[in-house]
């Protein structure tokens, strides 16, 4: 059998649009921090270690633009935003990434440490 590039390898295949969403830094901990329920701005900063209101402002708003994510303002100052039916359906994925790294993460970082000491 001959190995040819299929579909997913055309620039117009929707896997490398569901693979360019999901591959930025932050994504999949949005998503995987509004999986269990809405949450405010600074709730997602304080629950996401290290990323900033600006590129959490920045990631929510690209969420938005593809579905997954929506807005919901109560009144002036109480925002919260929440997963869409869309953004549902990577919860499962999600999990099952979170459970990979969790059983293999040790894994890995013991062969990053050995080819950090490699000469």
């Amino acid at each position: 059998m001959r190995n040819t590039a299929g579909p997913v390898f055309l620039a117009d295949c929707p896997t490398r649009l569901a693979v360019e969403i999901i591959s930025d830094k932050w994504t999949v901990l949005v998503l995987f921090g509004l999986s269990q329920q809405p949450r405010r701005h600074g709730e997602l900063v304080d629950l996401i270690g290290g990323i900033s209101r600006k590129v959490l402002t920045q990631t929510l708003r690209r969420l938005q633009q593809y579905g997954l994510v929506e807005r919901h303002a109560e009144a002036p100052r109480r925002v919260e935003y929440s997963l869409t039916d869309l953004g549902r359906t990577l919860v499962e994925p999600i999990e099952v990434l979170t459970n990979w790294a969790r059983d293999h993460g040790g894994a890995i970082a013991d062969f990053q440490e050995a080819a950090e000491a490699a000469p």
